[in-house]
């Protein structure tokens, strides 16, 4: 049964073992935005620096068509060539006589029209259709516009995207921080809060979108989740409270049966009826125990343990009677620990209990170290599957060879408290509880 101190205590450890995996969604949207416009910036850029270079030589090309195509009809006139009508370009009648710049990378390439010459030098060549080894070569440096502005051009780039990049920012992080608010607004509402503890309706402050969705979700879920653990919580109360009163009755007539026997008379059937009933009484006692609300908010102390220990021994040796077992207790277990009294002794009558039950002959050891109660015997052991997930087996209510129920009322004691509990069995069975 969770409680709220449980609850909380493991909100606090579920966010320490994830504080390394946490990753923002308003910097994650940041992030994004401001790659996304970065790459919207550099693909425009590409793609307007291509458009510039691409006019540019579409205007440069025109020019030389227009003057190829009057040189032609000139020539067909008057079966002579004309000189250009403008200075910078020129006839040429054979590959040799083109200009050093371009000559030999044109008789290498004959289908290439624009060349980059020396001294900055820009041509454009026409291979003029209807003439052989005629060809129409402008050298057009001082025609360019774009290229002589290439590096002012790039650095204007450079600082446009720069500047969309900070609005982007901006932009971002105020959408950033709007649409994560209200998500940590729930996530704080329901973080370590018990589910009878929420506010009712608290849904209907949050926006009506996704994240209204969510929070209508979750209040449906916590209010399931509240309705079964009170069901749950009565169900447990009502039930022990039941048993007390038969589980008495048989108490109190076995005593009156051997009131009324010699003491030297043993009967084995009415010693077995005495030890059941006393182990009913302890169950009763622990489900009473997980079941009263008010245990969670007693204040912790120090407890000296090795007192509880002792006389939880003393009330279970009832289970230990013509057995060739060996109880011992460590030295090391004359320590105080910061915990409630009662739960201790909860925890130590559930794990001593279990350990006399179930083990024949041999030892039983109970001992400390660090904190950590170990109860140790030389019993049969448990099932290798519920000492691999010894979670699994106390949720789902699954009982082990030599274990029984009481490990189910170990494990959610110690969900109760907040306490780590481990289990090993190799030659009988180690339980060990890190009071923390």
């Amino acid at each position: 049964m969770m409680t709220n101190n449980n609850k909380s205590n493991q909100s606090h450890s579920q966010k320490a073992k994830n504080s390394e995996k946490f990753h923002s969604l308003s910097r994650k949207i940041v992030s994004q935005f401001c790659f996304f416009t970065l790459l919207i910036s550099t693909v425009w850029g590409i793609f307007c620096f291509i458009l510039m270079y691409n006019i540019e030589d579409e205007f440069i090309e025109r020019e030389v068509r227009q003057e190829a195509l009057f040189l032609q009809q000139s020539f067909d006139q008057n079966k002579s060539w004309p000189t250009p009508r403008v200075t910078y370009m020129t006839l040429y009648f054979s590959k040799n006589t083109l200009p050093n710049d371009i000559k030999q990378r044109f008789i290498a390439d004959p289908s290439r029209k624009e060349f980059s010459g020396e001294n900055d030098r820009h041509y454009h060549l026409l291979a003029l259709p209807q003439s052989e080894n005629t060809y129409l070569v402008a050298e057009v440096s001082e025609m360019l516009l774009v290229r002589p502005f290439t590096k002012g051009i790039l650095k204007l780039m450079l600082i446009t995207g720069v500047i969309l990049t900070l609005l982007a920012f901006i932009i971002a992080w105020q959408l950033g921080r709007k649409t994560a608010k209200p998500l940590k607004q729930l996530a704080d509402l329901v973080d370590g809060v018990a589910p009878e503890q929420l506010p009712d309706k608290f849904a209907q402050q949050f926006p009506k979108n996704e994240i209204g969705i969510l929070a209508q979700t979750l209040e449906a879920a916590m209010t399931r989740i509240n309705q079964s653990l009170l069901r749950e919580k009565c169900f447990t109360r009502d039930v022990s409270h039941e048993l007390r009163t038969p589980v008495s009755i048989i108490k109190n007539a076995v005593e009156v049966y051997r009131s009324q026997r010699s003491t030297k008379a043993n009967n084995p059937v009415i010693e077995r009826i005495s030890q059941a009933s006393t182990q009913m009484e302890q169950t009763v006692t622990t489900l009473l125990t997980l079941a009263r609300e008010e245990h969670t908010l007693v204040d912790k102390k120090q407890v000296k343990i090795l007192p509880l220990i002792e006389q939880s021994i003393i009330d279970q040796s009832h289970l230990i009677n013509n057995k060739p077992i060996q109880v011992e207790v460590h030295d090391n277990c004359n320590v105080e620990v910061l915990a409630q009294s009662g739960m201790l002794t909860v925890l130590l009558d559930n794990l001593i209990a279990n350990a006399f039950q179930y083990t024949q002959q041999g030892k039983v050891i109970v001992e400390m170290h660090d904190k950590t109660l170990i109860v140790a015997d030389t019993g049969p052991g448990i099932e290798a599957s519920i000492s691999d997930n010894i979670t699994e087996a106390a949720v789902k209510g699954r009982q082990s060879t030599g274990y029984g129920f009481g490990l189910s009322i170990v494990k959610r004691l110690c969900e109760h408290q907040g306490w780590l509990l481990t289990l090993s069995s190799e030659q009988g069975t180690k339980i060990s509880v890190t009071l923390k």
